[in-house]
């Protein structure tokens, strides 16, 4: 007989069990995803393609060009939202805000630390290896009109005028221009500013959100069109400055490229090893990213998608949010690698002698000149120009010598500069005892890069 008082009594009884049953059953696998649709895979045919392209019909590779523009620009129209939307929910949403100004400490001598490795680590290796030793090149002979426009370009920035740069005119004009440090000074204070305000502004960092949540959306939108960007971009670079064009400075490109990466794997795998995780198991989790940096030859490409993947893993978004805008400005490895390198290069090709107090002057105006540079193309060549505008040892005609090379090492530089900042953000959050460790775990320790969820 139908008693449904007794029914709902065994349902109630029973609802413990049958809770746990749900929960222990195992969820549906997954079907693997074909490896065709994988977008490292796509950005790494691409990248091929592109390459024959631009070596086998230069003139078509050239003209590609606007396919990687389209698409940087593409990415650089929603870098400075993501990262406004990301640093002031993140901030808003801290308990303890005093620990901003902790973060931001710890970020900052992380920088300079790793920077100062990174310029001694390129002095090192260019007086072992000595990559331009017996060029023997006269630098009255060198053209220095190309030199002229970045020697120009240097001089544009002082220290003062780079510190008064970074307070925007205007919140709009920081946005419009797309400035990073502008975009971070005052996402920090309005992130401050709300959780200052309380509960009173909850609707607000609610909003925000909701829209952090669409931006990255539209974030995999745009990435989706990655392999067309890479390979309009990389048919580009063959076609315009062709392979062959390193054959005369093959010794310096090869040295670079083998310094940042044992850079790489010697000095940011032991730093990594030190906060728990494997700096191999980081290269894979971000493979696509750095396919599509190799790609484009800019590490700004792929700036939203390391927001998103360090907080996969685990690490929060108020550390995310300011160590990797900060970082693309402040903790440039590869560019700082490639300063001190070039600028040794320089001098051994030209036979210009530089005693131990030269270099040293020479290490600490690279420390100085390479802070604030942007991890775009060329960015690495200015801050060079303006390093030796101010060391007058080494003849600044001589730049001449590696300008048809740059576009190349450019792309070095933005991959080691990508993987640097990567590291730093799971070092600073790592420091500061804030990692989700089952996300961490998940990545680092069983490699399920596909299985995280997105922190809120």
């Amino acid at each position: 007989m139908w008693r449904p008082g007794r029914i709902r009594r065994n349902i109630a009884a029973n609802r413990g069990s049958l809770t746990i049953a749900i929960s222990s059953s195992p969820a549906a696998p997954r079907p693997p995803q074909r490896f065709y649709r994988q977008l490292y895979v796509q950005v790494l045919a691409a990248i091929v393609v592109g390459g024959f392209i631009g070596h086998f019909a230069p003139a078509t590779g050239v003209a590609l060009k606007p396919l990687g523009d389209g698409f940087i620009k593409l990415v650089k129209m929603i870098i400075a939202p993501v990262i406004f939307l990301t640093i002031v929910t993140g901030i808003a949403g801290m308990k303890d805000i005093g620990s901003f100004g902790r973060v931001a400490a710890k970020a900052f001598a992380y920088f300079f630390a790793l920077s100062t490795v990174a310029l001694i680590v390129g002095l090192v290796v260019a007086n072992v290896v000595q990559p331009g030793s017996g060029l023997n090149i006269d630098p009255a002979t060198l053209t220095t009109a190309e030199v002229g426009k970045y020697l120009a370009k240097s001089h544009e920035t002082t220290v003062v005028g780079f510190l008064l740069a970074i307070i925007p005119d205007t919140v709009a004009g920081a946005f419009a221009e797309g400035n990073l440090l502008q975009i971070l000074f005052f996402s920090v204070f309005f992130g401050l500013a709300l959780a200052s305000v309380g509960d009173r502004a909850k609707p607000v960092i609610d909003l925000l959100g909701s829209l952090s949540a669409g931006f990255f959306r539209l974030v995999a939108m745009f990435m989706r069109a990655a392999p067309i960007g890479a390979f309009g971009a990389f048919a580009f670079t063959i076609g315009k400055y062709g392979v062959g064009s390193i054959a005369n400075l093959a010794a310096l490109v090869a040295c670079f490229y083998v310094t940042s990466a044992l850079f790489v794997v010697v000095v940011l795998g032991i730093v990594a090893r030190l906060a728990g995780f494997s700096i191999f198991t980081l290269l894979r989790y971000l493979k696509e990213e750095l396919l599509l940096v190799l790609g484009t030859s800019s590490s700004e490409s792929a700036l939203p998608n390391l927001i998103d993947k360090m907080e996969r893993a685990g690490c929060p978004r108020p550390i995310v949010g300011l160590v990797v805008p900060t970082g693309y400005s402040f903790n440039l490895d590869g560019t700082n690698i490639y300063m001190t390198l070039a600028a040794l290069f320089i001098a051994q090709a030209t036979n210009t002698h530089l005693s131990f107090g030269e270099q040293a002057l020479l290490l600490g105006v690279a420390m100085l000149s390479s802070k604030g540079a942007a991890g775009v193309t060329g960015a690495g060549f200015i801050t060079l120009a303006a390093t030796l505008s101010i060391v007058p040892s080494v003849p600044l005609a001589g730049m001449a010598l590696i300008l048809g090379v740059d576009r190349f090492m450019s792309e070095c530089r933005a991959l080691t500069n990508f993987i640097g900042n990567a590291v730093a953000t799971i070092v600073v959050s790592r420091w500061e005892g804030g990692i989700d460790e089952a996300r961490f775990d998940a990545v680092f320790k069983h490699h399920r890069f596909e299985g995280t969820t997105k922190a809120a």
